[in-house]
């Protein structure tokens, strides 16, 4: 299997958010701000690329009968440990993502990949889909955070391009992040057929 074909699968053809429409709590819940959407989906993609090592590993010890019961106790492990770690060394984004980290657990992007590859395939792989769909999920919070503050506040990743004055409130709150949402997909799948 081609590791740069499984990266960037998650990336490009396969991004989570833009093209699967997967993990649409955290995407629209926690991207009021290009910082919080990085900081959402890196921690994502932490917890994407190490749950899908150790199921990878542990595939074949577990039965049939408790598979996604098993899938979810590792899943939970991480995001435990993560959740202790930022709250430890970066509790300004803990207490900004707030709830939004420990519903990591039920994302269905970590849950299916899991499921569908980590299951399946060796380590390696596995590392390189949990990476791939963790830059895509990244990179797709980053782009809709920054757009929804740049249009919101005038702001991205805190600098200032335009007075906040001049900025629409509205893609600040929950309406924006539906609005520029669609319109960023729209703008993806009009490349796409071109």
């Amino acid at each position: 299997m081609n590791s740069i074909k499984v990266l960037l699968n998650g990336i490009v053809k396969e991004n989570p958010t833009f093209v699967l429409l997967l993990g649409m709590c955290p995407t629209l819940g926690t991207t009021s701000s290009a910082l919080n959407g990085m900081s959402m989906g890196l921690a994502t993609t932490f917890v994407l690329i190490c749950s899908n090592v150790v199921i990878s590993l542990i595939k074949n010890l577990i039965p049939d009968m408790v598979r996604i019961p098993s899938f979810i106790v590792v899943i939970a492990s991480f995001v435990t440990a993560l959740q202790m770690c930022m709250q430890a060394f970066f509790p300004e984004i803990y207490a900004s993502l707030g709830l939004f980290i420990p519903l990591i657990v039920v994302n269905c992007i970590i849950l299916g990949r899991a499921e569908a590859f980590a299951s399946k395939h060796g380590v390696f792989p596995s590392f390189c889909d949990g990476l791939g769909m963790g830059l895509g999920f990244t990179i797709a919070l980053t782009v809709l955070g920054a757009v929804r503050e740049l249009l919101g506040t005038g702001k991205v990743f805190e600098v200032t391009l335009y007075p906040e004055e001049y900025g629409m409130l509205m893609f600040v709150l929950a309406p924006g992040a539906f609005i520029a949402l669609g319109y960023l997909i729209a703008i993806i799948n009009k490349f796409k057929k071109a």
